[in-house]
């Protein structure tokens, strides 16, 4: 059997040549237009010598660009390894090492040059379905970033069932804020809207005037985004801005506070949509349904997606362990890293390193990273319980929760707040609002003051750094 994911642009392109597959505040450009650059980007870098299977390094702000390069790469049967361009020089060195890239690509010019330099366009190449589409590394929150081998079958089944599962149609515009090189992006936004002949709308950078003028603009009907993304735009000024086709706010990356939840759907009138996905799994994994939801929840398998909880022995929150997912959108394997990928995969099951645990009605609900356990005194800590609370004090605009070293009770609990501007808050504040809620073992004993939290490109809070 063949097939190449870069079908489903061409396909795309044949039924609306003259749609537009991605919008920005300055260009427009149709499928047929980005079928065609595609084409050519693929025939340049065939005649440059590069082999199928060999890697190619794309290193692109959202910019229309970047769309060009990853069809052009998959069409040319080669192998798209996205990179973030904030990188510093070392970082990105490695990242080349690792994935043995024979080329980078990281000015849109050059990227059109080679296009304007092609010699005819390239044949969609007659790829197995198994064979590795994308490498995409892992943010590195834990250690250095490893790299997940994402076939064209496993993106294909992603980018299909999870929009058709909350109703997508080729009518949808999505919002595409989070940055391509990053798996929820690539997959959500891009091969997602491609596959069902939809449009971008494409925003090189997250910032809320921007944001709202292209979601204005553009008619936008999906957002794909973070709990910060969306806490900034909950509290920004709309002005006579009007936003009559949004109807679903897609989150992920991490989880967000149910009293963002209410509040957003409240202002915007939008399902806001939990659900959860890793780089190992195509973002795909889990997802709530438009009617049919748990506030809190990351939802219930998408078709063709077993999960369960290692070590649990029932349903409910006194159940917690390990989420363990098996399906057709787990990665083939870490590149070049048999050891890392034993021991996540097992018996064909992901190891997430993710606690959760499972409620009665098949609603899946993740607790936190094993890694971000606080152990107090022999009580297990999770701090994003902690963090939930935080959240709902009025003064305090964002919180994360770690442990410290405690030599009595092996670990003590840390709150590191940002306040809201203009507040003034102290500690004894916090720590008796987190009284009335929390039991004593679970409340803070030391708060942080901070400007901001650190922050990976996908929006999850960089613990290891507070720590």
């Amino acid at each position: 059997m063949v097939f190449n994911l870069a079908t489903t642009l061409t396909e795309s392109a044949e039924q609306s040549p003259e749609k537009f597959v991605c919008r920005t505040a300055t260009r427009d450009v149709s499928y047929a237009e980005l079928d065609r650059d595609s084409g050519r980007f693929a025939s340049a870098l065939l005649s440059a010598g590069l082999k199928p299977g060999e890697r190619v390094a794309v290193q692109l702000p959202n910019v229309p660009e970047f769309l060009t390069a990853y069809y052009g790469i998959l069409k040319a049967g080669l192998v798209m390894v996205p990179m973030n361009p904030m990188l510093t020089a070392s970082e990105s060195d490695y990242l080349l090492a690792h994935s043995g890239a024979r080329s980078r690509f990281a000015d849109p010019a050059e990227v059109t040059a080679l296009c304007d330099a092609a010699d005819g366009m390239a044949d969609v190449a007659a790829t197995e379905p198994q064979d590795t589409a994308v490498i995409i590394y892992t943010s590195g929150t834990t250690g250095k970033p490893k790299g997940a081998e994402l076939s064209h079958f496993q993106l294909y089944m992603s980018c299909t069932v999870a929009p058709e599962t909350f109703g997508a149609v080729p009518e949808d515009v999505t919002l595409a804020v989070l940055p391509l090189f990053h798996i929820y992006g690539l997959s959500c936004a891009v091969n997602s809207a491609v596959r069902y002949g939809s449009t971008i709308s494409l925003v090189p950078r997250f910032e809320v005037e921007a944001v709202l003028d292209a979601m204005e603009a553009h008619d936008v009907t999906i957002s794909l985004g973070v709990p910060t993304m969306y806490h900034a735009l909950l509290n920004a000024d709309l002005g006579d801005r009007r936003l009559e086709r949004y109807r679903v706010a897609s989150c992920g990356g991490a989880p967000m506070p149910r009293a963002l939840i209410e509040g957003f759907e409240q202002r915007f009138g939008v399902n806001v949509l939990e659900g959860f996905g890793m780089s190992e799994t195509g973002a795909a994994g889990f997802l709530n349904r438009p009617g049919e939801r748990r506030v809190g929840s990351i939802g219930k398998p998408l078709w063709g997606v077993r999960a369960r909880i290692d070590g649990a022995a029932g349903a409910g929150p006194e159940h917690v362990g390990e989420l363990l997912v098996k399906g057709h959108v787990v990665m083939s394997g870490y590149h070049e890293d048999p050891a890392a990928t034993a021991e996540t995969l097992v018996d064909g099951w992901l190891h997430t390193g993710d606690l959760a645990y499972v409620d009665e009605d098949g609603y899946y609900f993740i607790v936190d990273r094993i890694k971000d356990m606080v152990i107090r005194g022999g009580f297990n800590v999770y701090p994003r319980e902690v963090e939930e609370v935080l959240f709902r004090h009025p003064g305090i605009l964002e919180a994360a929760v770690i442990g410290r070293p405690d030599e009595r009770l092996g670990e003590e609990i840390v709150a590191v707040v940002v306040p809201r501007p203009g507040t003034a808050l102290d500690e004894q504040e916090i720590f008796a609002f987190c009284r009335a809620s929390l039991a004593g073992y679970k409340c803070p004993r030391e708060v942080r003051f901070v400007d901001r939290l650190p922050r990976n490109a996908s929006g999850k809070v960089l613990k290891r750094d507070l720590r």
